[in-house]
């Protein structure tokens, strides 16, 4: 027996995007969002300079004609170091967010289906990780881990997983207590299609909109890491390493710490209003 019309499955693509084109959250997300993945894809062609090229002579130089965002103290071009460091945020909070996404439905849905002694094993691991907070989890296991690309996608991989899980775990238990999911098992499926067939399309709306959440969370820590020199490695640009090296010039030479922090509140802006979209659409409020 299938399902009753619930989430992604069950809406029918006219009405999804007819709910879609009348969210001003979506909409607005969506174009603030394609904005900077434009230049992250093409931030070779649009950056106006070299993002590591060098001029200590004109080192702290104010915006101008010349150099929209002004220059740094090594005289680094900072509108193209902020376009170049928009390809490499974004990449690494995308990349780092697809294995959490991925462990944490899985095992969201196995733990909420199961039940029994594999649930509470499930859930006493699960609130064991919710007892530290997050960004000391992240800042250990990078600093065990090494820094750069490869310990943050350590980190997430080991951590980011956990609110998934806790989510989909509930979602899947409500789901669990509705008739027709007994149905489907008594019909003759087995668990594994009961669970990818029925349940997984139900929950994946709910996981999709954490995933915009967590995105935002994972970039925010790429920044906090690159800031505390636990994140990207110079002379790769980063929006934390820039704010970082600027702080200092903050008084004086507003243009160079401000200018990259902008970048990362607009982005956030941008993924909470798509999620927030993406909530009102599916209504899983």
């Amino acid at each position: 027996m299938n399902p009753p019309p619930l989430g992604l499955v069950a809406s029918p693509w006219r009405r999804w995007l007819r709910r879609a084109g009348r969210s001003p959250a979506l909409l607005a997300g969506t174009a603030i969002l394609v904005v900077m993945v434009a230049l992250a894809v093409f931030a070779p062609v649009v950056a106006p300079y070299d993002p590591t090229l060098q001029n200590l002579g004109n080192g702290l130089a104010p915006p101008s004609a010349a150099h929209l965002f002004g220059t740094d103290q090594l005289g680094r071009d900072i509108l193209s170091r902020v376009i170049a460091a928009t390809r490499t945020d974004l990449r690494i909070a995308t990349l780092a967010a697809i294995a959490p996404f991925v462990i944490g439905i899985s095992v969201g849905l196995i733990s909420g289906y199961a039940g029994g002694r594999l649930d509470w094993v499930i859930g006493r691991v699960v609130d064991t990780f919710v007892a530290f907070p997050f960004y000391v989890l992240i800042i250990t296991v990078v600093f065990a881990a090494g820094t750069g690309e490869r310990g943050i996608f350590i980190a997430y991989g080991l951590v980011g997983w956990i609110s998934y899980a806790r989510v989909i775990r509930a979602k899947t238990r409500a789901l669990c207590r509705e008739g027709w999911v007994g149905a489907a098992y008594g019909g003759g499926l087995s668990h594994a299609r009961v669970v990818t067939r029925h349940l997984l399309p139900n929950v994946l709306p709910q996981a999709i909109v954490l995933l915009m959440t967590e995105i935002l969370l994972i970039m925010v820590a790429v920044v906090t890491l690159g800031y505390l020199g636990l994140g990207v490695q110079p002379p790769t640009p980063d929006w934390g390493t820039m704010i970082s090296d600027g702080q200092l010039f903050l008084a004086t030479k507003w243009w160079v710490p401000s200018l990259p922090g902008l970048a990362v509140v607009t982005t956030g802006v941008g993924l909470s209003l798509l999620g927030d979209g993406l909530s009102d659409v599916w209504r899983l409020r």
